[in-house]
């Protein structure tokens, strides 16, 4: 077998994450009611520390997901179970601080650290749990 024979999973399992992560990436803008793609256009770094930790505690447990499944469908099987996970975080984030989107938007950067902080210690514990 050569290296090139694996290719097409190797582009199957790539263009499904991206696929999956920009799903999971505009849900997160629709749960925080707030732009924060504009936000970051406009150079709000709050806002974008608080895109950067949902997509890398979405990622971590994504990439365990393609490490441990079976195949293809049980990659994305898994990657939505992670990312119900991760969902449940930013609901949870949004019934103890309601005003999150408002604090992105001022540019609170207590505020980002806290929800980037928050994503990546629980998609990193909802990586290893997919071991």
């Amino acid at each position: 077998m050569t290296s090139l024979e694996t290719l097409p999973a190797f582009l199957a399992y790539f263009a499904g994450s991206l696929i999956l992560l920009g799903i999971f990436l505009w849900l997160h803008k629709v749960l925080l009611l707030g732009d924060e793609w504009r936000l970051i256009r406009e150079g709000n770094t709050a806002a974008a520390l608080s895109v950067a930790g949902a997509a890398g505690g979405f990622a971590l447990p994504l990439a365990s997901a393609i490490v441990h499944s079976a195949g293809f469908a049980d990659m994305v099987i898994w990657a939505v179970i992670s990312g119900i996970v991760q969902v449940g975080c930013f609901v949870g984030v949004r019934l103890v601080r309601r005003d999150v989107a408002a604090a992105l938007a001022r540019g609170d950067m207590a505020e980002a650290t806290i929800i980037a902080a928050f994503a990546l210690i629980l998609g990193t514990l909802n990586a290893a749990c997919l071991s």
